[in-house]
């Protein structure tokens, strides 16, 4: 529950001025439906006497039925403020909450980054959001809003015809209703979550078999990922299958509470005429109130069939966007320290500019958990820029002073160009020089120039043309600090050396520390860092 309260919290906050509002018309709504259909019944049943009395005449009209419009017209204008409002705020909640989950992910530690898959992520978030767009709309209002209502008409009921009329519609509303809607939790929570998941999975499986196509037909794979694939569609409909039953065991328990409600207010309006307490026109109010107040119950039934898909995305967006609430430190570099300290148990060194370090050791070592750490994706000790630790600096500061070319690098679909800028604009003529610094300028030109197109994931480059593009990109940051994640794997011998001799051409001041396997004894390199 924790998960959902502290998702309400969020939803709520973005607009709770617009979300009272709409707290307030739908009470409005509720009670305008139950005095409407009670005058009505009234009504109907005061003119009715009047006319069998021989009295219809004398009887005022009027008045009755300008109360039925006004009613009936003020329900509708309440409901259309109270949809305005309410979607209006949930939309704002919602989208500030895609930014959040966005930036939790962002600020996530190395190696979960390198293995996230967009897709799958997407997938998630998109699913996640939509499902807590029913918090507030299908579940905490309906509640709030019902609740409010029946109390409102108990004591209206009081005044009107007593006390029995009262409490039985009270009673027999709130019983079955408190034992209905719980059985539902109870029964809906795991096949809503199991359908959810079902869902998802399938929704990344179709994605990975499209991308996957020409590999699958190849490879004979296509009929078993297809198998696959139906095998998850049929889980998934036997959880909605399960689901729908279990609702639809709900609704009519919840048709039948209506209808208790409605024969007891009957019977004890009748008790109270025929003890001469109220008229007939007012024993017909109980009735037809009862019949109204079933507005309160019967849309919390698709709210609660929903809970377990709503407390398992709030359960996995709140853990991120808490991470991503939490607002970085901004201290002031310390002027006359090194531009890098690093002072590990496994590594002690200092980088200043244009100094190069070729970081070393067997695989295994730690050499990219060190650069993860200096690029403050790890947590670290004993790293420091310009006498400050990472994770205490401005994020945008740190950006701007580093970059770090991983191991693994993402290409997009797109022309070489859209690669080149993702992290910004450059011009025309950086851009060409960037290519230079990395022997790619040629290759590109024969494609047809910088607004060539790749296909997903860069397709269309071999393995050592992506690696250079990559590089040109972090390059064209022009940062401080340059970090390399075995820049020259996939490299012939002769185009390793001219990518090497290029970045330093390219960033004469910057300091570069990379991690090798092989190279560590390029010219380029003022020393080497044995981890």
């Amino acid at each position: 529950m924790r998960p959902l309260l502290h998702a309400l919290r969020l939803l709520v906050g973005a607009a709770p001025r617009a979300m009272a509002q709409g707290a307030a018309l739908s009470v409005v709504v509720l009670l305008m439906g139950a005095a409407l259909l009670g005058l009505s019944g009234w009504f109907i049943t005061a003119t009715g006497i009047a006319g069998l009395a021989g009295i219809g005449i004398a009887f005022d009209v009027f008045r009755p039925s300008a109360g039925v419009r006004f009613l009936a017209l003020g329900r509708t204008a309440a409901r259309y403020g109270e949809r305005l409002l309410t979607h209006d705020a949930t939309l704002r909640a919602l989208a500030a909450l895609r930014v959040s989950l966005l930036r939790a992910h962002a600020r996530m530690g190395g190696r979960a980054l390198a293995r996230l898959r967009g897709e799958g992520v997407l997938t998630r978030i998109v699913s996640d959001v939509d499902a807590l767009d029913g918090l507030v709309l299908r579940f905490v209002l309906p509640v709030l809003a019902g609740a409010l209502a029946h109390v409102a008409v108990f004591v209206a009921l009081v005044w009107l015809i007593g006390w029995a009329v009262a409490a039985v519609i009270l009673g027999t509303y709130l019983v079955a209703a408190i034992a209905v809607l719980t059985w539902l939790g109870r029964r809906a929570m795991a096949p809503a979550a199991e359908a959810e998941t079902q869902a998802q999975i399938l929704s990344r499986g179709v994605i990975d078999m499209i991308r996957d196509r020409e590999a699958l037909i190849l490879s004979g794979g296509l009929g078993d990922a297809e198998n696959r694939l139906t095998g998850i569609d049929t889980q998934a409909r036997a959880a909605t299958a399960r689901l729908d039953r279990v609702e639809r065991h709900a609704g009519l328990a919840l048709a039948v509470t209506v209808a208790l409600a409605a024969a007891g207010a009957l019977v004890a309006g009748g008790m109270l005429l025929s003890s001469g307490v109220i008229d007939p026109a007012q024993a017909a109010i109980g009735f037809f109130v009862a019949l109204a107040l079933a507005e309160t119950l019967l849309p919390l039934r698709r709210g609660i069939v929903e809970l377990g898909r709503m407390a398992d995305a709030a359960a996995r967006v709140m853990v991120t966007s808490e991470d991503a609430a939490k607002s970085a430190r901004a201290p002031q570099t310390l002027p006359g320290t090194p531009l890098l300290t690093v002072a590990t148990p496994k590594a002690a060194f200092t980088l200043g500019p244009g100094e190069a370090v070729a970081l070393t050791g067997p695989s295994g070592s730690g050499k990219t958990t060190l650069l993860l750490q200096i690029a403050g994706l790890e947590p670290a000790e004993g790293v420091l820029i310009y006498g400050v630790a990472p994770a205490d600096m401005d994020e945008t500061d740190l950006r701007h002073r580093l970059a770090m070319l991983p191991q693994r690098s993402a290409l997009i679909a797109g022309t070489l160009r859209d690669n080149l800028t993702l992290a910004g604009p450059a011009d025309e003529a950086d851009l060409w020089e960037v290519l230079d610094a990395v022997s790619l300028a040629e290759h590109v030109r024969q494609r047809g120039g910088l607004d060539a197109m790749l296909g997903e994931g860069g397709s269309g480059l071999s393995g050592g043309q992506a690696r250079r593009l990559a590089i040109a990109r972090a390059l064209l940051r022009r940062p401080q600090i340059l970090l390399l994640d075995e820049p020259t794997e996939g490299l012939d011998a002769e185009t390793a050396n001219a990518v090497l001799n290029g970045v330093r051409r390219f960033l004469p001041e910057a300091a570069i520390l990379a991690a090798l396997h092989r190279g560590a004894d390029h010219p380029v390199f003022d020393r080497a860092a044995m981890l």
